[in-house]
């Protein structure tokens, strides 16, 4: 597959983008961004779509 990346915007917590940066950090990555497409990467070809989108998991939400 080609690497076509796109410049996107999205909302996250700033505790989200830190741990992204640190997972960039700790393994090396060139970024945030790229620990971003890993974690996709994952979901897409091994996750469980129904585990990842039907249990609701948000530290955030009242």
């Amino acid at each position: 597959m080609p690497n076509l990346k796109v410049n996107v915007s999205y909302d996250i917590q700033e505790e989200h983008k830190n741990w992204l940066e640190s997972m960039a950090t700790q393994y090396h990555l060139p970024n945030a961004s790229k620990a971003l497409r890993i974690l996709l990467d994952y979901a897409i070809a091994e996750g469980d779509k129904d585990a990842v989108f039907t249990t609701i998991r948000c530290r955030h939400c009242d």
